[in-house]
């Protein structure tokens, strides 16, 4: 029987060079395409939580202009409705709590709470902790040692004891909750630049302008301050959401502002006891609130990919 006739038989020896070659090119289109549908999905998180911030940042800082009921001040409400179910086409579209103030009008003015406590701390962190961590990585030695004694003398301090004694002496208003949610965030810049500034010091760039006589000021203004900034500011937005959570977690436990100046923790705190007849007074300041602190940590995770890319693997 010629090899024609014996369809039924299997091949023998080693098959055709193209079968291989054909299911690596499979494996390698499938593996793009999956890559490609990462990426678009990732670019589409993105955009929308940008979006997001941005509409959040826009209303805060337009909520004086804004056609809003009251939501601040219980006297200006003896005439606004209690308790008020959401509404989409009504004066209150997300409803009015118990004292009659507008839910719509308090996540705004809590979104500007939450926001300049989060960036403001986080600015101070950077500004304090970063500086103070540039110096001990680059001139290292006793400014090292006594720096990082400092460091981690205020890392060895418990967050919570630390927050609780500053409440207790300090009025809790704005200003005063930045600057203490600020000091907590110094630590935390400072280990990252002092890392960072002790590895960008071996790099050639830094060597070669130390060989050709360029002074220290030079030095870390010029070569090691943009190096170090851009994984302090990629990891900066991550410590915002920390920090706007830590916030609202204080106002929830009355450690924060006060009533009837609305915070995203507060409100949550004042709606608990109507929370199953009316649960709009929870859902709606800790979805948006849930909301904020997502896109921001997409907003970091994206900028550790672009500026850090040694910080993704931590």
């Amino acid at each position: 029987m010629s090899v024609s006739e014996r369809t039924d038989e299997p091949i023998r020896g080693n098959p055709p060079a193209d079968i291989g070659t054909g299911t690596v090119r499979i494996s390698a289109g499938h593996h793009r395409k999956r890559r490609r549908g990462t990426v678009h999905v990732r670019r589409i998180g993105l955009w929308l939580s940008v979006g997001w911030i941005g509409l959040e940042l826009l209303a805060a800082a337009t909520a004086a202009f804004l056609p809003l009921a009251e939501g601040r001040n219980p006297s200006s409400t003896l005439d606004a409705p209690i308790l008020a179910s959401p509404s989409p086409l009504s004066a209150h579209p997300l409803g009015t709590d118990r004292q009659g103030l507008d839910i719509l009008s308090g996540v705004i003015y809590g979104a500007r709470t939450s926001l300049t406590v989060g960036f403001g701390a986080v600015l101070m962190g950077v500004a304090i902790g970063g500086l103070l961590g540039l110096l001990a990585g680059y001139y290292r030695g006793k400014i090292d040692v006594a720096l990082s004694f400092l460091n981690d003398s205020l890392l060895a301090f418990p967050p919570l004891i630390l927050l609780l004694a500053l409440s207790s002496v300090v009025q809790p208003n704005l200003r005063n909750v930045t600057v203490a949610l600020g000091v907590l965030a110094v630590p935390t810049f400072f280990r990252l630049a002092r890392a960072n500034t002790m590895t960008f010091s071996q790099r050639n760039f830094v060597l070669a302008a130390r060989a050709l006589g360029a002074r220290s000021s030079r030095i870390l203004l010029r070569e090691l301050v943009p190096n170090v900034l851009a994984s302090t500011v990629a990891y900066a937005f991550v410590v915002v959401a920390v920090l706007i959570v830590a916030e609202s977690s204080l106002s929830f436990l009355g450690l924060s502002i006060q009533r009837p100046e609305p915070t995203w923790g507060n409100m949550i705190a004042a709606g608990q006891p109507d929370l199953e007849k009316h649960p709009h007074l929870v859902f709606v300041p800790g979805v948006v609130l849930f909301l904020t602190v997502l896109s921001l940590n997409q907003i970091g995770d994206w900028a550790q990919r672009r500026w850090d890319p040694r910080g993704r693997k931590l």
